[in-house]
């Protein structure tokens, strides 16, 4: 009787696993931050190489291979009259497996520590200045940068897949070796188109930890598709996090001697602080908006309407976290210390102000 409830005893004993060596990780995050990221980026480094030497998706075929797989061996079960109980405990330990396999090579990257302490970055929440002085440069950057590309037409005409794909390792040679960041140090090979499976409007991409591959989809609008290629280079260097790995894509972008790399990158950075701006649902924010807008060209405004269509109903939608590493990394790299850092308040116990005297004369004003 035992024989037919050995398959459910394994897939048990699998799953069981796989919850308990994700139980700890959520408990000791620091210790796997000191390690796991590190010798995982081997792993995925050694399975990128090899399969990037197959033509496609090899995970798409391994997802066939095993639908195939499953209905033959169905089919068997009902023409030899196998225990259907039998068999389909069998197909739970496969399924054990594959999740096991998954969360060892690829999942458990969820629990390394964020990108900011990688590198170096004090992350604290915004503020509206701050925010709103972020996303005017930003918006100035691209507009800049604008000018420099190829245009059809009012929108931009970038390369092709396969060249931007090859472009994107130059961003990461100057962040591992003239910046000194060492998480940025795995893997370069091109990433691949994503084929049929899972290609979806507001979907960019998606990483699989099995393979070791990144796929991009190459529906994305062209000026997306340099951000979207580094986003799942990031993934393929177990940056888990979706914000962290968007916030890497934009250091990597600008990073490049590309300008559609740095175009894109600036872009994605200037919707992402315009999004926030524009949620500020108060007379602040929209004057705050106004005031970047008057530096932003018409350019980058067609280029980022183009872009969100592709996500429709998302398009607006506010990160919260990416938001945060931005308007920090702009405080920190590019404003001048603490000038973004507090809001200019007025003081009225502070004699020193001149508008504390501007209120005692009045004349001084004209008043």
């Amino acid at each position: 009787m035992l024989k037919y409830w050995r398959g459910y005893l394994i897939a048990a004993v699998l799953f069981a696993c796989n919850f308990a060596l994700v139980g700890f990780c959520k408990g000791h995050v620091q210790l796997v931050d000191m390690f796991y990221p590190y010798v995982d980026r081997i792993v995925m480094d050694y399975l990128a190489n090899w399969s990037a030497g197959f033509a496609g998706s090899l995970w798409q075929t391994g997802v066939v291979f095993l639908a195939v797989l499953l209905l033959g061996s169905a089919v068997l079960m009902i023409a030899l009259r196998w225990n259907p109980v039998q068999w389909f405990g069998w197909v739970l330990t496969a399924a054990g497996i594959l999740v096991l396999l998954n969360t060892g090579i690829y999942g458990i990257n969820a629990y390394a520590g964020p990108i900011s302490e990688d590198v170096r970055l004090s992350v604290n929440e915004y503020s509206s200045g701050s925010l709103e002085r972020a996303a005017s440069y930003y918006g100035q950057m691209a507009t800049e940068y604008a000018k420099k590309v190829k245009r059809t037409g009012k929108y931009a005409d970038f390369s092709d897949f396969d060249t931007l794909a090859e472009q994107a390792a130059k961003g990461y040679t100057v962040l591992t070796y003239e910046r000194g960041i060492p998480i940025f140090s795995g893997t370069t090979v091109p990433v691949k188109k994503q084929g049929w499976m899972g290609r979806a409007d507001g979907k960019t991409g998606m990483t699989v930890g099995l393979t070791g591959e990144s796929a991009v989809n190459p529906d994305v609008p062209e000026v997306g598709l340099p951000f979207a290629i580094c986003h799942e280079m990031n993934h393929r260097m177990c940056i888990y996090n979706d914000s962290d790995a968007s916030f890497g894509a934009f250091l990597a972008c600008t990073a490049n001697s590309s300008h559609e790399f740095i175009y894109s990158g600036y872009l994605m950075a200037f919707r992402t602080c315009y999004n926030a701006l524009a949620g500020i649902d108060s007379q602040l924010g929209r004057d705050s908006l106004n005031r970047v807008m008057a530096y932003v060209s018409d350019d980058v405004m067609n280029d980022m309407a183009q872009y969100n269509t592709f996500f429709g109903e998302d398009a607006q939608q506010v990160d919260e976290q990416l938001t945060n590493l931005l308007v920090s990394w702009h405080v920190q790299e590019i404003a001048q210390y603490g000038e973004d850092e507090e809001e200019d308040v007025f003081d009225p116990m502070d004699e020193s102000d001149e508008r504390f005297q501007d209120i005692l004369n009045p004349s001084r004003t004209g008043g």
